[in-house]
């Protein structure tokens, strides 16, 4: 999801809004200057008065939270079109934008280490973080760690797990990667099959799109009946997460039709259908009807021939838009299917086993800190989750490094304080923080945990992550979480 500049949040994935990044000219990947003007320029949109409101929500979110959803708009993709010539100028210089918003800018000295503990040891003391707590805190500019407590504690994380999903995902498909859903035909054009390849995205929209493309190369073989068959093989092992049935997540299957949600909603918890592939494949067999191809029975199970060829093909937006999209509105199906994706291209089982198993591969190909680290899922609701603060800091200061401007996405899509996704409802009034943090949050029941980037006093791109469990009252250990980042806006004192 983009940033608020003019409400591009309503626009569909590849749309005409794009990431604050991308209309302001930055490409391939965003230097530390540049991110840092990025979140800069979004504090000069909230002094105008933008606002959004967005979100799938964690199990367990708040009512306050799950209220700002009231309002909901199909999140899109950024722009990700390569030397685009109608982008806008390049972002100005941070140390520009921090002064037009009356922040002092200060060159750090030579060889200083700031010392953080005098600012955040007794933040992390409130009785509101719960029994145990950590955080860390790194330069993403010279990759030093200038802050840990309890950094290497395995805990619960939540929705922020989904940092360390997307990350992996970026880092084994590359930002430009689509996920396919085909239409293949028979030999004689009777049969035709809707094969699914893992795109929870797709809309009817796209279903229309590849009806009228299926029913031109079916009416230039004069066939205007067929039967209709949908696979869904793509996926193996159980459809439904190991937390059952439930409103934050659809049963998982290579095809389905709006993350099978049976509403109009395109966010949010809703209800979700048993039979979110079945479900496409009928709005699929009365599009085709629509376009003049009579299906008769209901469409069945069952996979194309390999005989059979494509008549009609449908993209997924890029995987940096889903990347962006999963960030900002903590979407758990788009986080599950990405650990999937992440699967197939590492010849896993596309299941939750074995996207667990890629997930964790391609983090210690990037040489994370892993002792202790259980990935269970791709979206954190899964309380077998385990990851460490160190982790989680660590990743975001990869994803910051100028040599993996594939991962810049992680970057683009984390929620805007103030403004966007899960932090629209936070950093609303007198904190310092706003538009200048930068976080993936997280929410279940006794664990709440808050992870990202902010931009301090000194120009100075910082990785932070904040984990606590045994919290008793969210709405208090939200506020504690946000008095951490603040006070890193704030700088050392």
């Amino acid at each position: 999801m983009a940033e608020p500049v003019e409400r591009p949040s309503i626009d569909p994935p590849g749309g005409p809004g794009g990431s604050l990044a991308g209309r302001l000219g930055v490409r391939g990947g965003l230097n530390n200057w540049q991110f840092t003007a990025v979140s800069a320029v979004a504090g000069l949109a909230l002094a105008a008065g933008a606002v959004l409101a967005a979100g799938p929500w964690d199990s367990g979110q708040r009512k306050a939270e799950q209220d700002w959803a009231a309002a909901r708009a199909r999140t899109g993709g950024a722009h990700h079109v390569p030397g685009d010539p109608s982008g806008p100028a390049p972002a100005p210089s941070a140390p520009a934008v921090l002064a037009a918003l009356g922040t002092t800018v200060q060159d750090a000295p030579a060889g200083a280490t700031p010392d953080l503990r005098a600012v955040l040891d007794p933040l992390l003391k409130n009785d509101a973080l719960g029994d145990r707590r950590a955080a860390v805190v790194i330069d993403t500019a010279t990759g030093r760690r200038l802050y840990g407590k309890g950094a290497d504690a395995p805990m619960t994380p939540a929705s922020t797990v989904k940092i360390a999903t997307t990350v992996a995902a970026l880092s084994a498909l590359g930002p430009d990667h689509r996920i396919p859903t085909t239409v293949r035909a028979s030999a004689d054009l009777r049969t035709v099959t809707l094969v699914g390849g893992g795109d929870p995205t797709l809309d009817k929209a796209a279903l229309r799109t590849l009806a009228a493309g299926t029913a031109r190369a079916l009416k230039a073989g004069k066939v205007t009946s067929v039967r209709l068959r949908y696979d869904t093989s793509g996926y193996t092992g159980p459809s439904h997460h190991p937390i059952g049935p439930n409103e934050n997540i659809a049963p998982m299957s290579a095809l389905m039709l709006n993350e099978g949600r049976q509403d109009d909603s395109s966010s949010g918890p809703a209800p979700r259908s048993e039979d979110p592939a079945g479900d496409a494949a009928r709005t699929f067999a009365a599009l085709l009807d629509d376009a003049g191809i009579t299906t008769g029975a209901d469409p069945a199970a069952g996979r194309a021939a390999k005989t059979s060829r494509t008549v009609a093909t449908h993209l997924s937006a890029p995987l940096s838009g889903l990347v962006e999209r999963a960030l900002t509105n903590s979407d758990n199906d788009i986080a599950e299917a990405l650990a999937r994706q992440t699967a197939v291209a590492a010849g896993e089982p596309a299941d939750f086993d074995g996207g667990r198993r890629a997930v964790t591969a391609q983090l210690k190909k990037l040489r994370l800190p892993l002792t202790g680290v259980n990935i269970a899922d791709g979206s954190g609701l899964n309380r077998k989750d385990k990851v460490t603060a160190a982790l989680l800091a660590g990743l975001l200061a990869r994803a910051a490094d100028p040599g993996h401007p594939e991962l810049r996405p992680v970057l683009t899509g984390l929620p805007v304080a103030g403004f966007s996704g899960t932090l629209s409802g936070r950093y609303t009034t007198k904190a310092g923080g706003t538009g200048f943090i930068r976080a993936k949050t997280g929410t279940l029941t006794g664990v709440n945990s808050l992870a990202g980037t902010v931009v301090d006093t000194r120009g100075r791109l910082l990785a932070f992550a904040f984990l606590a469990s045994g919290t008793t009252a969210p709405s208090e250990a939200q506020a504690a979480l946000d008095k951490l980042a603040t006070a890193l806006a704030a700088g050392e004192r």
